[in-house]
């Protein structure tokens, strides 16, 4: 896939690109501890109908490494992408982190997303769910920086409240998709979610929390006419 930097806020981020350029911006959001090659099953069909950028957050892949690390460096960081690629609206998908983040862009400038997929994650929330804490150094080598990973997880042990409080703020219609009873995300927070949303509509597809890797073909199946309508 061509591969392309741009320069946001400072940080370099590495971008796949594909599709023709005059379509729809679709920008997607991978998952702690993975990069944007973890779309790699379904972003070709994607760039049939949009024009395709799939990002490395900071701290993952071959995105620089700043050593700053939060969730809402990372929606300030995919608002800036926007600006750069010119995008006044776009599609956005994300999974896990990336989700997380997606909802944060979604509530910050909801007139800019025209559609908004989210992978089995709803917005973290007080003793929403739980999650270890990560050692200080990494037991092994890993491809991102460790940091990142602790960042992260200290916020979503914590997390803002806000987050979940402006769910409603986000007006793009909004496909949640639930990994079923084989994910580790508590499927009733996604219902909970939705429940706030002016346009928004769960679809279970009970493969766990990676869907559009175990189920490549059922989650483009899900979201493809989602993004048409």
């Amino acid at each position: 896939m061509p591969r392309q930097y741009f320069a946001v806020r400072g940080v370099r981020l590495y971008v796949d690109v594909t599709g023709d350029p005059a379509a729809r911006p679709l920008v997607l959001l991978h998952a702690l501890g993975l990069d944007k090659s973890s779309w790699d099953p379904v972003a070709p069909a994607f760039a049939r109908t949009h024009r395709v950028y799939a990002a490395d957050m900071r701290g993952f892949g071959d995105s620089d490494r700043p050593g700053r690390y939060s969730y809402a460096e990372m929606r300030d960081d995919v608002l800036a992408l926007l600006d750069v690629i010119g995008a006044d609206r776009a599609d956005l998908i994300g999974h896990s982190m990336g989700g997380t983040v997606a909802w944060l862009v979604a509530q910050a400038v909801p007139a800019r997303i025209a559609h908004l997929v989210v992978e089995d994650t709803p917005p973290p929330r007080r003793g929403g769910r739980l999650a270890r804490t990560p050692p200080a150094e990494p037991p092994e080598d890993v491809p991102f920086d460790w940091q990142a990973l602790l960042a992260l997880t200290a916020e979503f042990l914590d997390p803002d409240p806000s987050w979940w409080e402006q769910i409603p703020l986000v007006t793009a219609p909004v496909l949640l998709l639930a990994g079923g009873p084989a994910s580790s995300t508590p499927q009733e927070q996604l219902a909970d979610a939705v429940a706030l949303l002016p346009d928004g509509r769960v679809q279970e597809i009970p493969v766990g929390h990676h869907i559009h890797q175990q189920a490549p073909e059922r989650f483009f199946a899900a979201v493809s006419p989602f993004l048409a309508s």
